[in-house]
């Protein structure tokens, strides 16, 4: 009995820990506007609390971006994420691509938050990172983790399209990435291909799910 005490209070604490790693990741990974100053001392007082080599890449990026100009936080921000396929946070593209089936994908996120009692953003999509992860971390951790794992390889790809770009940013998905369970042999294989070939296309005659994922910016344009 006392065995399963044991056990129980260590997946409490685990679970704390990681939703503490999610806060701040989904801090972190928010753009760096006016607020930026306000979330790091918000991550930082979030980390005290949190032990192992995920805080760790938490520190590393809060130690980035606090070195960094907040106007060059902001133009990095845009060039990593909003022009960068690799670096998108919506998961559903490297899943669904801009087929019909990316509407139910994000349909099951949608779904997840209601469920859980609480409405999607009205001014994000469902399966944008950032997201999630609040939503792991500040409202339904089984829920949330759910949702996680069962996108780890977008999540893998974004880690890998991070670290080749040098982005500072990689640290935090590390940190997430440290809260899931390790990727099987198939996981590694499915994100090389994703990589290397993209997410899936629409089938001949059918006409694309609507873009959610913010579209590359023409050089020289708006």
């Amino acid at each position: 009995m006392r065995l399963r005490n044991r056990t129980r209070g260590n997946s409490a604490v685990q679970s704390l820990q990681d939703r503490l790693v999610w806060q701040c990741a989904s801090l972190l990974l928010a753009y760096p506007d006016e607020h930026l100053s306000a979330r790091l001392r918000t991550v930082d007082e979030l980390r005290a609390s949190a032990v192992g080599l995920a805080a760790e890449m938490l520190a590393r990026t809060v130690a980035a971006l606090t070195s960094t100009a907040p106007m060059q936080a902001a133009a990095d921000y845009v060039e990593t994420f909003d022009l960068r396929r690799r670096s998108t946070m919506y998961l559903t593209y490297w899943t669904a691509g801009d087929t019909r089936n990316r509407g139910r994908e994000m349909h099951a996120f949608t779904q997840a938050y209601l469920d859980a009692g609480v409405r999607p953003p009205a001014d994000e999509a469902p399966d944008y990172l950032p997201v999630v992860l609040e939503f792991a971390a500040t409202v339904d951790p089984v829920a949330g983790r759910r949702l996680l794992v069962e996108h780890r390889v977008p999540i893998d790809v974004l880690h890998d399209g991070l670290i080749e770009h040098g982005s500072p940013y990689a640290h935090t998905i590390a940190a997430v990435r440290e809260t899931l369970p390790a990727p099987s042999d198939q996981d590694q294989r499915r994100a090389q291909r994703l990589a290397q070939a993209g997410p899936p296309a629409e089938a001949v005659g059918l006409q694309p799910f609507t873009l959610t994922v913010p579209p590359r910016r023409r050089e020289g344009g708006s």
